[in-house]
């Protein structure tokens, strides 16, 4: 049993030199390895024992002397003189709080002990305070610091005592915002594809996407004549005087909302729109005073368009013809306060104008004027519709004063005309002579309107059609004395391949003998109305073999890709003809039905649009709309469906209400289609007519 050691008050014991039996080598006790919460807390213990984290600010545990420096060697030391060991330093146990130590009877008396931290007596350098580390612990330690500096030297070897390394925290990556740091360039770029309304509701999500959303280069073009209902008077002039400079196009069509704006903000308006080239006030309302404003800023105006402005005068017109050398077009159409006048001004200043449209203006029988136009030979497109020019206005426009004719043709021998669009409707004041003037004169006609004009006839356009073979739409509504002569005519003319629109609605002398023809002979028509005229069901059956005949033409192999399944996919197919029968007594359900079949047939790229009789056109539009989707079963069954209904009403009213009715209007027809076969005149008594003798 070993003794235990004595006090040693000098700090230095030779063990050796006790007295009594050799005693083993002192062997210490290995700790008891704990588990979970125990281990935890002893983990805890030997963090607060450590003086870094009292250099870092953080409070060491009150159950702990404080105030020493801690050491590897005061571990040891507690087995000596714990009284002497724990002078200076921290002796923080190495176990659970309470827990008895390590039994002093196992110390050894004859190992020799040396105290750490004291300065022994007769020796200058004084012992250092704590063991040294092993070398492969300090070169870690080293390398944080310059090699030859005194501070590393002076704490050579110590660990615990040495501050911490300082953890340099990591930087987060910082957020980039992309749209702040895109170039102001792209930006405007990707609001170049939003629409107008888009960008007035894009301008409240902030302060920079405001300044943005008005920038001018987004306002070139304002045209509102889409959403000029939905935008709000004070957003249309603020795009007006932040987009100012950079506007080319403003059209203000329908915008009856700045009414108000005009007397507060006209003048700013039409101080920062000064680069105008396109101008157009259709249906607005706006003082004259604007409007002056406008024109006098602009002198690089080609295109303005005043239709249907009533406070547009001669004196705009004067205003625009000394301020705009460049216009090219001109819409002064319904404006009922100006004349030929102002537009005689036009004429003389304007030498680039090619569009005049001027309709229900009245001073088209001076002759100055017309001369003038007549010596310009600029316009291309001239509308005069319910205007009060006559035949000798047109004399003089089409062939000039006193001109030489041709003694084999009796033609004027002048300079062509370049006029390509011509509108006289409801002239009335206009006859045959009028018209023929037209011929050998104007061989770049391309458009012609001659509606409502109730003094014409087939004499009008019996050599027209032929000396204009660059026509492509003609309209000839309601004029009650041509007969189907002129559509003959027209068929056979030069223009018949390439005529496109049609128009001889309400042409009562019209039917299937002039019809037909033109159905024939014009393979590009595509729109043809003749409502209120005798045309039958032939004509339609025609068109729809006509139809069906062009686009078996133009079919082409297909080249692209096949569908999952093989096939070739489907595409919808295109309205090749409109066609507008409503109110043809000779129109029946079997002429519809024709039409609707022939759309109906697989693999077909053309189909025909038809407008009928009311009683007929929501199943005629409902079939349409599958066709146009694809669902050929379900047309094909609705047709069926549609022809059966058709059949059975027929047969119950075959002796019901209404029989004798509809077999009077049959035998009336009968009678018509008898007498354009024949050629007979129009009125008057018919001859009669009989199957003869039954026994014949």
């Amino acid at each position: 049993m070993s003794q235990p050691v004595p006090d040693d008050p000098d700090g230095t014991i030779d063990l050796s030199m006790a007295g009594g039996p050799r005693a083993e080598p002192l062997r210490f006790e290995e700790p008891v390895k704990l588990k979970g919460r125990k281990r935890f807390l002893r983990s805890l213990q030997r963090i607060s024992s450590s003086p870094s984290l009292a250099r870092m600010g953080r409070v060491p545990s009150s159950t702990y002397r404080t105030g020493g420096k801690a050491s590897m060697s005061s571990y040891g030391n507690n087995y000596g003189n714990p009284s002497q060991s724990s002078v200076g330093f921290s002796t923080a146990p190495t176990s659970i709080t309470n827990t008895p130590g390590h039994d002093s009877q196992t110390f050894d008396f004859k190992s020799r002990v040396r105290i750490i931290g004291q300065n022994v007596p007769g020796q200058t350098v004084a012992t250092p305070s704590t063991a040294p580390l092993p070398p492969e612990i300090r070169t870690g330690l080293k390398e944080t610091q310059p090699q030859n500096s005194p501070e590393v030297n002076a704490t050579d070897g110590v660990y615990f005592s040495s501050p911490a390394p300082k953890v340099v925290p990591q930087r987060r990556p910082r957020n980039i915002d992309f749209w702040t740091a895109m170039p102001d360039e792209i930006k405007v770029h990707i609001f170049r594809f939003l629409k107008p309304w888009e960008l007035v509701r894009c301008s409240a999500v902030s302060r920079p996407w405001h300044k943005m959303c008005f920038d001018g280069q987004l306002w070139t073009n304002i045209d509102t004549h889409e959403y000029y209902r939905d935008i709000p008077s004070a957003s249309l002039v603020r795009i007006m005087t932040a987009a100012g400079p950079f506007v080319r196009d403003l059209n203000l069509r329908g915008c009856a909302q700045l009414w108000e704006r005009w007397a507060t903000h006209a003048q700013a308006i039409s101080d920062a729109c000064q680069n105008l080239e396109h101008f157009s006030l259709e249906g607005c309302q706006i003082d004259r005073g604007s409007v002056h404003s406008f024109l006098l800023f602009n002198t690089r105006l080609v295109h303005i368009n005043f239709c249907g402005v009533q406070t547009i005068t001669n004196s705009e017109l004067r205003t625009i013809a000394h301020g705009c050398p460049q216009l090219e077009f001109l819409n002064v159409s319904w404006c009922n306060f100006l004349d030929t006048k102002g537009l005689h001004r036009i004429v003389q200043c304007c030498s680039k104008l090619k569009e005049l449209k001027a309709s229900e203006t009245r001073g088209w029988t001076e002759k100055e004027f017309i001369l003038d136009l007549f010596k310009r030979n600029t316009l291309e497109r001239l509308v005069v519709a319910h205007s009060d020019i006559d035949d000798e206005a047109l004399q003089l426009l089409f062939q000039g004063s006193d001109p030489k004719i041709d003694p084999l043709t009796d033609q004027a021998i002048v300079p062509p005309r370049k006029f390509r669009h011509l509108n006289f409707s409801r002239c009335d004041s206009l006859t045959d002579k009028g018209i023929q003037c037209l011929s050998h004169n104007v061989p770049q006609l391309a458009g012609l309107q001659v509606s409502h004009i109730i003094n014409l006839t087939d004499d009008a356009f019996k050599h027209l059609f032929e000396q204009t073979p660059l026509l492509t739409h003609l309209d000839m509504e309601e004029i009650d004395d041509i007969t189907n002569s002129t559509l003959q005519t027209l068929a056979q003319a030069p223009c018949a391949p390439i005529l496109q629109h049609l128009n001889i609605s309400y042409c009562e002398n019209l039917g299937d003998t002039g019809m037909l023809p033109i159905i024939k002979h014009c393979q590009d028509l595509r729109t043809v109305d003749m409502d209120n005229t005798r045309v039958s069901d032939l004509v339609l059956t025609e068109a729809a073999a006509q139809v069906r005949e062009r686009d078996y033409q133009q079919t082409t192999p297909f080249a692209g890709t096949l569908d999952r399944y093989g096939n070739v996919p489907r595409i919808p197919p295109k309205v090749a003809l409109h066609l507008t029968v409503y109110d043809c007594q000779n129109v029946t359900w079997t002429g519809i039905r024709e039409i609707m079949s022939r759309n109906t047939e697989y693999n077909r790229s053309l189909i025909i649009s038809l407008k009928c009789f009311y009683g007929y056109q929501d199943t005629v539009n409902e079939h349409m709309k599958r066709v146009r989707s694809g669902r050929l079963e379900s047309a094909q069954r609705l047709e069926r469906k549609w022809a059966e209904y058709m059949i059975a009403t027929e047969e119950a009213g075959v002796g019901g209400a209404g029989a004798r009715r509809r077999r009077r209007r049959a035998r009336e027809a009968a009678m018509v289609h008898a007498d354009e076969e024949e050629g007979g005149p129009r009125g008057g008594r018919r001859r009669a007519r009989s199957g003869g003798c039954i026994v014949m």
